[in-house]
């Protein structure tokens, strides 16, 4: 049963930061691309970051670009999500996500609050 678990959301105020966590089961891990995405009340869900499944090569969205950073474990099966210098429009749940050019699984989001 493929399981993506996400962790570490929560309240900070502007300036904070915070780190998500997505622990991964029931499929390779190390196979698959990995990514985060966020969804604002009211608006679709948009792209964040990404990390190759290969060479671990990062990608962001001009948004978080310099803010966020991307990683994986795969000993541990988990991505993480570091987020530092926090917005208030950061606020949003935050989804992990796993795919190939098959198949994509999706866990069920974390609530990230950004507001003093």
């Amino acid at each position: 049963q493929v399981q993506l678990v996400e962790s570490g959301g929560g309240l900070m105020q502007p300036g904070g930061s915070l780190r998500l966590s997505c622990a991964a089961s029931g499929f390779t891990f190390s196979n698959y691309r990995m990514g985060w995405y966020r969804q604002h009340p009211g608006k679709e869900r948009e792209w964040v970051a990404a990390i190759a499944s290969a060479d671990s090569t990062t990608n962001y969205a001009d948004s978080v670009k310099g803010r966020f950073t991307i990683s994986r474990d795969n000993a541990k099966n988990t991505v993480y999500l570091q987020m530092n210098s926090l917005k208030p429009e950061d606020t949003a749940v935050y989804y992990c996500s796993a795919h190939t050019d098959f198949v994509r699984f999706w866990g069920q989001g974390t609530q990230v609050t950004v507001s003093s």
